[in-house]
């Protein structure tokens, strides 16, 4: 069992910074890939980006690309998510979830990860 809390959202101007935190509960963190994901009033939930276990491996989405980045700390059973040159279009609810898969790269739905945070939510104001 994971237990996810993030935190760190809040309102930017678009052009702004913000970098949020998700702290996960158990003695195994670094047994999971740790993904983050955002859901728009009226969409669906989206993929932005996962990272391995061990660190080593990213997926981005297209979107966020060159702007956002995904790091981990095992220590800290921690996982943070650095978002740069923000726009309107990321205005969204950021979640972020674990998969028990953590040598899988590849994985974006969000069935496929078994873990969910409450949510944190991010305005960026244009």
């Amino acid at each position: 069992q994971v237990q996810l809390v993030e935190s760190g959202g809040g309102l930017v101007q678009a052009g702004g910074s913000l970098r949020l935190s998700c702290a996960a509960s158990g003695r195994t963190f670094s047994r999971y890939a740790m993904g983050w994901f955002r859901q728009a009033p009226g969409k669906e939930r989206e993929f932005v980006v996962r990272i391995t276990g061990s660190g080593g491996t990213t997926r981005y989405a297209d979107s966020v690309k060159g702007r956002f980045t995904i790091s981990r700390d095992n220590i800290k059973n921690s996982v943070y998510l650095q978002m740069n040159s923000l726009k309107s279009e990321d205005t969204a609810v950021y979640y972020c979830a674990a998969d028990t898969y953590g040598y899988n790269s590849i994985r974006n739905s969000p069935t496929e990860y078994g873990y969910w945070g409450q949510g944190t939510q991010v305005t960026v104001s244009s």
